[in-house]
């Protein structure tokens, strides 16, 4: 056990706390106050890991822990297309700069209805006994590690959150012991509920092996948790991290699922449709429903360095999308890390993590199979153009699709047309037939890119093909 010792009376901390607020109106004046309010706080801890004893405030342990927890995905591009019309296969329509607040510890999140929120991602202790041959805190590397207690975890949470700083907790871990280091996560996340009183968003990870007591006390606290697999394969995770088992990582998973299973036959988890009523990840309010994973389960893969196929990557995702009813995947492009097994191996292109999220999003919200998708001789997906288009290339007998009469699993093969637009055909054909590529557009799909591959009340609507990427000037 670390100790921590210094601790002065909270009271004095909530009514610094309280006084700080009060001064405080930019970005960067909350981020001082917070700073002075964890400095007046002023906790210390020593800690002995690869024969280094450190001496640390809260704000550096905090800002350490931050900093490893960067292997652990929260975001990934766009959101949800059930909310936004544009989807994954639209241009960005959102250029707004990332506020960061100066905080290492602060990352964001797209909720589902497109804002970014400001998180607090963070690791309960960088202290690890696994190997994990990719990992900066891996067992036996040579680094800074530390470590919060839950009281201090949650302390610190309560002040960013009364500072405006924080809307919700990513809480993940390094292992030290399965058991002790999710008691302590567990009771981090306790206390942030039931102590300070937050009701807003938090993601909780599942350590390899965790019992099912714990599992069933994450669901019970947490809005979504999580369980990173990491390989695609038994034999791919076994090259990234040889002490664990890919049973072992799915465990906890399949216990979480069969919890939640037990949950909506009760009733106490709404339906998709129904969460818009219940408030999302960016609602904080005092009636906001929160705990019992009601956002669902989501899992993480390590890309590239163990060799996997795209082909084989996502057929394993379509397996588990079918068996757990996951809510989303995230793909983690590989970045190699100085004094790691790994390091000599390549970073893999970000074009191909993005490739990787296209596809799985026509896994969860258009209707396709991963045995559907397209993939080169070597099991790739294409580079030159998403995987959507790729299908649509390759199917060019399937085109022209009617509009008024297609089922939803055939508009949403349609270029230019995702969920959102094509449950609006759906809505809108009911009423009067859609005849011209403005019917499309006013639906919110993009009709320019639709209208080749359309027939709108039987006919072929007008299209004018776009010029070529390069005119000679002559």
């Amino acid at each position: 056990m670390i100790p921590a010792i210094c601790c002065r009376d909270m009271a004095k901390v909530s009514q610094i706390c309280h006084k700080a607020r009060l001064r405080t109106g930019t970005a960067q004046s909350s981020t001082s106050a917070w700073e002075a309010q964890l400095d007046d706080v002023n906790y210390c801890s020593y800690n002995g890991i690869e024969g280094r004893l450190l001496k640390m405030d809260v704000r550096e342990r905090l800002a350490l822990l931050s900093r490893s927890a960067v292997y652990d995905d929260l975001t990934a591009p766009g959101c949800e297309p059930v909310d936004d019309g544009r989807g994954l296969f639209a241009p960005a329509g959102d250029d707004r700069p990332i506020d960061t607040r100066v905080l290492p510890c602060v990352s964001h999140l797209a909720t589902p209805d497109g804002q970014r929120r400001a998180i607090l991602k963070v690791l309960q202790t960088s202290a690890c006994e696994n190997d994990c041959r990719y990992c900066a805190f891996r067992a036996g590397r040579d680094t800074r590690r530390t470590h919060l207690t839950p009281d201090e975890m949650a302390r610190s949470f309560d002040l960013m959150v009364r500072a405006g700083l924080v809307e919700g907790l990513f809480l993940s871990s390094g292992v030290m012991g399965v058991n002790r280091t999710m008691d302590e996560m567990l009771a981090t996340v306790e206390l942030v509920r039931n102590k300070y009183g937050f009701h807003g968003y938090v993601h909780l990870k599942l350590l390899p092996g965790a019992e099912a007591a714990h599992v069933e006390a994450a669901v019970r606290l947490a809005d979504r948790v999580s369980a990173n697999l990491e390989g695609a394969t038994p034999e791919h995770l076994a090259q990234l991290a040889p002490k664990k088992q890919t049973e072992a990582l799915l465990a906890p998973l399949r216990t979480a699922a069969q919890m939640r299973r037990r949950l909506m036959e009760s009733g106490e988890i709404p339906s998709r449709r129904d969460r818009g009523s219940q408030g999302g990840p960016e609602t904080t309010g005092p009636t906001r429903r929160w705990g019992n994973a009601w956002l669902g389960l989501s899992t993480q893969f390590v890309v590239g360095p163990a060799g996997e196929s795209d082909r084989e990557l996502l057929s394993t995702v379509q397996g588990l999308y079918n068996e757990l009813h996951l809510s989303r995947t995230y793909y983690s492009a590989f970045s190699p890390v100085a004094r790691t097994p790994l390091e000599g191996e390549p970073r893999t292109s970000p074009l191909r993590e993005h490739r990787l999220y296209q596809a799985d999003w026509l896994l969860r919200f258009y209707h396709f199979s991963a045995g559907e998708l397209l993939f080169d001789p070597a099991g790739q997906l294409r580079t030159d153009v998403d995987p959507k288009a790729a299908w649509v290339i390759a199917h060019p007998e399937r085109f022209p699709i009617e509009a008024n009469r297609a089922p939803l699993a055939q508009l949403l093969r349609i270029p230019g047309i995702g969920p959102h637009s094509a449950a609006a055909i759906i809505e809108a054909r009911r009423v009067a037939p859609l005849r011209e590529t403005g019917d499309l557009r006013r639906l919110g799909a993009r009709a320019d890119q639709a209208a080749p591959y359309v027939l709108l009340d039987g006919k072929r609507p007008p299209y004018q093909p776009p010029l070529p990427l390069s005119i000679s000037s002559t």
